[in-house]
């Protein structure tokens, strides 16, 4: 006897459609999965038997082969476990599923056979749909997870046992044959079934009928979207007007967040960096629909996905790993390898704060993804790919102590220009080389008396005003940023003038800059032209972007900080 069903898992962040074959044969009782399962795949198999057994089903006595499809792809997960058993209980003929080729099982089963949730379930059912599947049964705690994809009917269950509908009032032995609503079956099967009446009874054929159809399980999306008061709201919202002074800093985020340019913050301690760059998600304009799914994915193939009442993730990812992190935990890796906190941060910041105090090593992996926006991780059987675009802002002290540049009755540092040499030396000359702006972030002469500064919704005004003219000038290209272009796209759209390319020569001849320097120069200068309103880009946007690069200087004097 032959049976299948269908399930799927993940490779990277996508889902992949894997058959589950159910073989049973005259034989020893035993039951092998093969298909390249894992521990935790191969253990199904006592999980499902017991949780048949509880549930007042036989477990078949006979050799059962379960072939995980296709079958050279590496299968990794509990999600199986739901279609295993399903199958070897339709194929056993206990159960019929007519719509069994359309519809979509994900779940882990327990002992007792109830249905606990899984991670990856967004992918795995956007995999589905694009398949063709026009039903998906996910255990309770997925459902709305799972809703999230639309043109699926989701249904939910909580335990094996509610798969079978309850009989109906005063009906004497109906069988149990739970049918599927696209499957469209209302007459009774033309063959019969072996229906099992509980533990320990044997099977007899019945006139098969359909009872029932999945219709009680049907999961009916209610999006909960949790809000406060407004004066808590107001209470709780980090605003920019918070912060004292710091101005120009403020120029420079704006211009970072308008054209999704990196930047690191530098200053001594106390003067606001890490405030100032945690507010930088407020000024970014929410995530369109394609990004908004792509996003969620990340997060649901990382098992970060925890509330699902507001739907899709709409706000920019703000991520902030310890500088403790390894080079796997912020690229991803893995025997199976999982996205790390560079895609992550996909569509939104990765913020590195005390960028000197992170390992060497773990900052170098960031120079590739910086470049490619992907990352991607080879392993003997396969290769994946995780998206990795996203703007890196850092923070970091001038000098060890922190207080190089400070004057007056201020403390003062404490570093000679070797020490000075060794911490900045932590930060490679290519890496630095990638981060766009790198902006002095001084202590203000007096912390009161200062006028009231820039509000979160004033930057948010001006960036969604130049995101707006980069949407319209790049909508026939697969970019979104000025800080994406390059090559031909590049000489196109930010061409200088003669005066403007005399200045950016001298300029590099000047301060020594790489070729990738006086590219990010150009796609800089070309934000500032956006946010001031201007078709092409003057000397005066040229010479602002410029002015962005401090650390790239051959000689840092002591006054400049």
């Amino acid at each position: 006897m032959y049976g299948k069903m269908h399930s799927a898992c993940l490779y990277g962040i996508e889902g992949v459609m894997i058959g589950v074959e159910i073989d049973l044969a005259n034989g020893l009782p035993q039951t092998h999965i093969i298909g390249l399962p894992d521990s935790a795949i191969r253990e199904a198999v006592e999980r499902v038997r017991a949780a048949v057994k509880n549930c007042g089903y036989r477990y078949p006595q006979q050799r059962v082969t379960v072939n995980l499809a296709p079958a050279d792809l590496r299968k990794e997960g509990t999600a199986f476990d739901l279609a295993i058993a399903l199958g070897i209980l339709t194929t056993s003929g206990q159960l019929v599923m007519p719509a069994a080729e359309k519809m979509l099982l994900i779940g882990e089963l327990a002992l007792d056979g109830s249905l606990r949730p899984v991670t990856g379930v967004l992918p795995m059912v956007e995999a589905a749909r694009r398949s063709g599947f026009g039903a998906v049964l996910v255990p309770r705690g997925n459902a709305a997870e799972a809703a999230l994809i639309s043109g699926m009917a989701v249904y939910a269950a909580g335990h094996l046992q509610e798969l079978p509908p309850p009989e109906s009032a005063g009906s004497d032995a109906q069988p149990v044959i739970p049918a599927m609503p696209a499957c469209g079956f209302e007459q009774p099967l033309p063959f019969p079934v072996a229906v099992i009446d509980g533990p320990g009874t044997p099977a007899r054929d019945k006139p098969p009928v359909i009872a029932r159809t999945l219709e009680h399980l049907r999961y009916v999306p209610q999006y909960d979207i949790p809000g406060f008061t407004p004066s808590a709201e107001a209470l709780m919202r980090e605003d920019y007007s918070d912060v004292i002074g710091q101005s120009h800093v403020k120029r420079a985020l704006t211009i970072a967040a308008s054209g999704m340019h990196n930047i690191v913050l530098i200053g001594p301690p106390g003067t606001g960096k890490t405030m100032l760059i945690k507010r930088l998600s407020g000024i970014l304009p929410p995530l369109n629909d394609s990004e908004s799914l792509e996003v969620t994915k990340i997060f649901s193939a990382a098992g970060k996905l925890t509330d699902t009442r507001s739907g899709l993730l709409r706000g920019r990812p703000f991520r902030s790993p310890h500088h403790t992190i390894s080079a796997a935990g912020l690229i991803g890796g893995g025997s199976i390898p999982k996205p790390g906190e560079v895609s992550l941060a996909h569509r939104g910041i990765l913020f590195l704060d005390e960028l000197p105090e992170f390992s060497r090593n773990v900052l170098e992996v960031l120079r590739q993804p910086l470049e490619d926006t992907v990352v991607t991780i080879s392993r003997a059987r396969a290769a994946f790919t995780f998206p990795a675009r996203f703007l890196l802002a850092c923070s970091m002290n001038p000098c060890s102590c922190g207080y190089l540049g400070n004057s007056g009755n201020q403390q003062r540092c404490t570093c000679s220009p070797a020490k000075i040499a060794q911490y900045r030396s932590r930060i490679s000359g290519p890496l630095l080389d990638r981060i766009d702006m790198q902006v002095d972030v001084p202590r203000p002469p007096e912390w009161s008396g200062q006028a009231p500064s820039r509000s979160t919704a004033e930057m948010r005004d001006d960036v969604m005003r130049a995101q707006q003219l980069q949407a319209e000038r790049y909508s026939k290209l697969p970019i979104s940023w000025n800080s994406e272009l390059s090559g031909a796209a590049l000489r196109h759209y930010a061409a200088l003038n003669k005066e403007s390319s005399v200045l950016l020569h001298g300029i590099l001849e000047s301060l020594g800059l790489s070729m990738r320097a006086h590219d990010r120069i150009i796609k800089l200068a070309r934000t500032i032209a956006d946010l001031d309103g201007e078709a092409s880009i003057s000397s005066a946007h040229l010479a602002e972007a410029v002015q962005y690069r401090n650390l790239d200087r051959k000689v840092l004097a002591e006054e400049s900080f």
